[in-house]
């Protein structure tokens, strides 16, 4: 039994494609899949099962955790190669194996969600083919502030505009709700005639991808998620999402420099084998990033098959919390001023002469 089984109670298959597709309408566009779960190989014989009504059926619970190991961005010494070499690969085996034994076998408090299987991709990024982020433009760098990193960063915190989505467990975007983080990576797939429905475990968000040719919504109007269209290109479901905000970010969780709310993603899915669906986006935003990038990568079976509650709320302790200890902190610096002492806010703290001992705190 897994641990993701015991807490909640908690495949090896690129060749990139020709042509490109429309992204966004602004004369750039998005690469065909690059299907790296093949591990580099031929591609294996596989018919997509079908839905009652006849389209791709992707329906399932899938998971990015077989992508942990995996950088988003590759290191240099791999050049334009997207796999490991077979020396590495096996290393990365080992590493793989030896986090099933000690995830299945280690208790604690903390849930941590692990890879069961490796697979030979060098980073996340398969464009540009070095695997590098592109640059941010000159007018991203100027709207750079502390709210991108919310509580993992230093502040200051004074409202909730200073934190980020995550932390006020609104959303994480579509890129961040994705992409592997320690726990919580599951994502379910539902689907009906002319829509799919695309569900994030943690933040509990969920997308109504339509399919059936109606048009995006007006522009003016923004949601956190954007508006999503679909078609199917054969087995695969192209999906071009506008009419995002700019108060989301491209990064595990949503945090890092926000995008602008330019930006369009398109994101392809095809499933490549019973426990396989490729899933690739590329991201467009000509005002953050000086081109757009393309991130590819297998969703393999969620360990257990269900999405565990995620039990977060705008409006819970947590921002609340993090708000009175910033006052806290400011009483506490005018205190250190006052006795002759400047130091950093929320510097490591020495005991200093006169000042009384924080109270315990209450369970």
């Amino acid at each position: 039994m897994s641990k993701r089984v015991l807490l909640s109670s908690f495949i090896a298959i690129a060749a990139f494609g020709v042509g490109s597709l429309s992204a966004s309408g602004q004369g750039q566009s998005a690469p065909a899949l690059v299907i790296t779960a093949y591990n580099g190989g031929k591609p294996i014989p596989y018919t997509v099962p079908k839905t009652p009504w006849g389209e791709p059926d992707l329906q399932g619970v899938w998971s990015s955790d077989d992508t942990s190991g995996i950088p988003r961005e590759r290191p240099k010494e791999f050049g334009n190669n997207l796999y490991l070499s077979d020396e590495a690969f096996a290393a990365r085996v080992k590493q793989v194996d030896a986090g099933v034994k000690r995830g299945e076998n280690d208790i604690g408090s903390f849930r941590n969600d692990f890879a069961r299987r490796a697979f030979r991709q060098t980073s996340l990024i398969v464009d540009p083919p070095d695997g590098s982020m592109p640059a941010f433009t000159p007018t991203a760098e100027k709207r750079r502030a502390s709210r991108d990193r919310g509580t993992f960063g230093d502040g200051p915190f004074n409202t909730t505009e200073d934190f980020t989505l995550y932390d006020r467990c609104i959303t994480r975007g579509i890129v961040g709700s994705v992409l592997r983080v320690v726990y919580g990576n599951g994502n379910r797939i539902v689907q009906a005639p002319g829509m799919v429905a695309f569900s994030y475990e943690m933040i509990h968000d969920t997308r109504i991808i339509y399919t059936d040719g109606r048009p995006h919504l007006n522009q003016g109007l923004k949601q956190y998620l954007g508006d999503s269209r679909g078609r199917w290109e054969g087995d695969e479901l192209v999906v071009v999402t506008t009419n995002l905000t700019d108060k989301t970010s491209i990064g595990g969780n949503g945090n890092g420099l926000r995008h602008s709310d330019k930006m369009v993603i398109t994101e392809r899915f095809k499933r490549v084998a019973p426990d396989v669906v490729q899933y690739q986006f590329t991201v467009d935003d000509p005002v953050t990033y000086a081109r757009p990038f393309t991130m590819s990568m297998p969703l393999t079976p969620l360990d257990g098959g269900v999405l565990l509650p995620y039990d977060c709320h705008e409006g819970n302790y947590g921002l609340p919390n993090a708000l009175s200890a910033e006052r806290a902190e400011d009483k506490a610096i005018e205190e250190d001023r006052k006795n002759g002492i400047v130091r950093a806010r929320r510097a490591i703290q020495v005991p200093v002469p006169n000042r009384p001992a924080p109270p315990a705190e209450e369970n």
